[in-house]
């Protein structure tokens, strides 16, 4: 069984840690940008910058390497501008040219100088983020934590500095423009700090990891939040329990289920990033699945509610000359003798809406009190306004007024029927001659 050892995984752990960080920060802007591709596109860009950089240098320097694939990486986001600006395509697509087109060029390279350099797909893939602790024999830090820690403190320098043209350039790059803000260069600027960071993290931890830590947690941030900073904290959060929850698992998952070895370190932390998503889609307050499966159902209790009190209005307003007390019976045929409608009608009784004459049965009074004949004609003269609405400004036949302004009365707030009635110059009566009551005050019924 793999026994915990800080030694090794500590500096696993650490160097995941930077990376996620690293990648998290600019990811946002990417995000908010619509730029999420870049990342992908880059990693695989880098390919023939790779390439020139060692058929010049002779050299598998890292500085070398990092030049080359870095200005291939800011090379990639001009020509994608410029493809846009000039061959007026789409940005997807625009990506898509660049980086298959690089791709191939660093592929024609790299066979030229097939025999002597190694590829490992797996490494390009997951990285060397395992064999980190390798280079801390003797106590020494290792390299890829120097140059990580490098790029981290870079990031967040460039994101504090250039916070408000960041968030500016990111949501309106006109009115960035009009306050003297170049969004063309702050642009460029961005696509330099992710070539560098996504160069930075391609060789420890691959580039699966590099373009989820790039997106993920700032896609997962922003279901959370609609607001900038909470969200850059948010993906920062999400960015190292990924890592750190990522190593976790690999290390003793395939363990706890019974199984011998230890899973990729790398791709792990990658699959949390995942989960962490897929529960902010299930679960974020505001754009989550259950938060607005959540909301429509409350939306659907409240129409029906709604229709109950209107088809009472109505039923009293034909009925006030004499004629018989509204009766259970009366309404479920179209409502739906259903335990949802009757629990809607319990909890309009509950509330005082309308007063019921004993337990709901076929031969059940129904009564609207003071307060739910105020809200029925609250939302009749809305449809009816709406109907008038429709009617004046449309023209529509009187048989085609009814079916969209059952619709829209639920949604029309007392600004919009005071809006209505000025238009219409206060109509006493809708298109089919009948009153249109005032719903805000009682004394207008």
């Amino acid at each position: 069984m793999i026994q915990w050892d800080w030694s090794i995984d500590g500096w696993v752990i650490l160097v995941g840690v930077l990376s996620a960080l690293s990648c998290a920060l600019p990811g946002n802007f990417l995000v908010l940008r619509k730029l999420s591709l870049m990342g992908d596109a880059i990693s695989h860009a880098v390919l023939p910058g790779l390439a020139i950089a060692f058929l010049l240098s002779h050299s598998r320097s890292s500085w070398s390497m990092f030049v080359g694939a870095v200005i291939v990486g800011v090379l990639t986001a001009v020509l994608t501008q410029l493809i846009m600006r000039h061959g007026k395509v789409e940005q997807g697509a625009a990506m898509g040219v660049v980086f298959s087109i690089l791709f191939a060029v660093g592929l024609i390279l790299i066979r030229q100088a097939a025999d002597h350099v190694d590829l490992d797909p797996g490494c390009v893939l997951y990285g060397n983020i395992v064999q980190v602790p390798l280079d801390a024999l003797g106590g020494q830090v290792p390299p890829v934590v120097v140059n990580l820690g490098v790029v981290l403190v870079v990031n967040v320098l460039f994101v504090g500095l250039f916070y408000k043209e960041l968030k500016l350039t990111a949501f309106d790059p006109e009115l960035a423009t009009t306050l003297g803000i170049d969004a063309r260069w702050m642009h460029y600027a961005l696509m330099v700090i992710v070539a560098v960071t996504t160069v930075a993290n391609f060789e420890a931890v691959g580039s699966i990891l590099v373009i989820a830590m790039l997106i993920v947690p700032g896609v997962t941030a922003h279901l959370l939040t609609d607001r900038l900073g909470i969200m850059i904290v948010i993906s920062a959060v999400l960015a190292v329990a990924s890592a750190v929850l990522g190593h976790i698992l690999a290390a003793f998952g395939p363990g706890w289920l019974g199984m011998n070895g230890a899973a990729n370190t790398a791709a792990m932390m990658a699959v949390v990033t995942g989960g962490f998503l897929l529960i902010a889609i299930a679960f974020s307050p505001q754009h989550g699945l259950v938060a607005t499966l959540v909301r429509r159902v409350a939306l659907s209790s409240q129409i029906l509610r709604q229709d109950i009190l209107g088809m009472l209005f109505r039923w009293e307003e034909l009925n006030r000359a004499g004629g018989r007390p509204a009766q259970w019976s009366d309404f479920h045929g179209v409502l739906g003798d259903s335990t949802r409608t009757r629990g809607a009608v319990r909890y309009l009784a509950r509330h005082g809406l309308i007063r019921l004459a004993g337990p709901i049965q076929p031969s059940t009074r129904l009564e609207l009190t003071p307060a739910g004949s105020t809200a029925g004609a609250r939302l009749i003269g809305s449809h009816r306004l709406w109907e008038s609405f429709l009617a004046e400004h449309f023209e529509l036949a009187e048989d085609h007024l009814h079916e969209p302004a059952e619709r829209m009365e639920h949604f029309i707030t007392p600004d919009l029927r005071t809006e209505l009635r000025e238009q219409l110059t206060q109509p006493a009566t809708d298109p089919h001659g009948r009153r249109i009551p005032g719903g805000d005050d009682p004394r207008l019924e």
